[in-house]
């Protein structure tokens, strides 16, 4: 179920991101939720993977039952580090074994440890580019291979021109599309792809958009992943603060005006993270679906 026979064929795609559950009662939330987010028809649901391989075989079996229950494509998101090649290959060769044919390539965090244990072994991949590289000398054009964006720049780039010469270098590795992180400044968006095309790369680049649903964790995310928490946002959802409903309300009309502001802009398409909960995404969507 190669993302290369779906959202490369239409102008505007639909994704959703879920990540691993790690209790049994998170565990049946998450397939319920599967359940209700497969109903919205998704081009594909994507999978995360924990820090360092954490909670790999989880992502592998939640992108089996997806594909398997609801037979929309799934993506599992790879991390590099801390992996040596020989690891790497023998994840690849289970993705053949599952039926997995679309992967997300990341770097991605070494685990953190503890005081007094050992620090992480190092991995032979450096970059995610590297690992591009690999996955396709070992996939071949069965596999669709996606990567990280960053609107805002990443954190260790040292300047937004390095940062779209880092995902130039990921395309050239043998990349097929883009999701960026989060944003809330659609300018920066379009900025960022603006200076992509000029690099000659033309791949598909998906916006993430992650609707506002907890200010408080909302602020606590975006700080240790590097994503800007506008002033707009501020002034929306601060004096909305321990409302829980109007907080999710007015989330839902903040990511509804992002959002068409995007496709009609010519994003192709939109991909969200959903937190493993059906709404309020699914209100967002509906608004959504004329352009959709």
């Amino acid at each position: 179920m190669s993302l290369k026979d779906s959202i490369h064929q239409k102008k505007k795609s639909l994704s959703f991101e879920v990540f691993p559950a790690l209790t049994p009662e998170a565990e049946a939330r998450l397939m319920t939720a599967l359940k209700e987010l497969s109903a919205l028809k998704p081009d594909f649901i994507s999978c995360t993977y924990g820090a360092g391989g954490g909670n790999r075989d989880k992502t592998f079996g939640v992108v089996e039952h997806i594909q398997k229950t609801y037979s929309i494509p799934a993506m599992a998101h790879l991390t590099c580090v801390s992996h040596s090649r020989v690891e790497i290959e023998a994840i690849l060769k289970e993705f053949g074994s599952r039926g997995i044919e679309n992967v997300l390539a990341l770097r991605g965090d070494p685990p953190k440890t503890k005081p007094g244990e050992p620090a992480p072994k190092a991995g032979e991949f450096r970059y995610s580019s590297e690992l591009v590289a690999f996955i396709r000398s070992k996939m071949g054009g069965k596999v669709s291979i996606g990567v990280a964006g960053f609107p805002e720049k990443h954190l260790l780039a040292a300047s937004f021109e390095a940062d779209a010469g880092y995902l130039k270098e990921k395309v050239l590795a043998g990349a097929d599309f883009v999701i960026t992180q989060l944003f809330f400044d659609n300018g920066k968006y379009f900025e960022y792809v603006e200076r992509l095309r000029k690099l000659g790369v033309t791949n598909r680049i998906l916006p993430g958009i992650l609707p506002v649903t907890d200010y408080q964790a909302l602020k606590r995310f975006c700080e240790r992943c590097g994503a800007n928490v506008t002033p707009e946002v501020h002034s929306i959802f601060g004096p909305l603060d321990g409302d829980s409903q109007k907080t999710v309300e007015a989330g839902i009309d903040f990511a509804v005006k992002q959002c068409r502001e995007l496709l009609k802009g010519g994003a192709p398409g939109i991909h969200f993270y959903t937190l493993n909960k059906f709404h309020p995404t699914d209100s967002i969507v509906e608004a959504l679906r004329p352009l959709l």
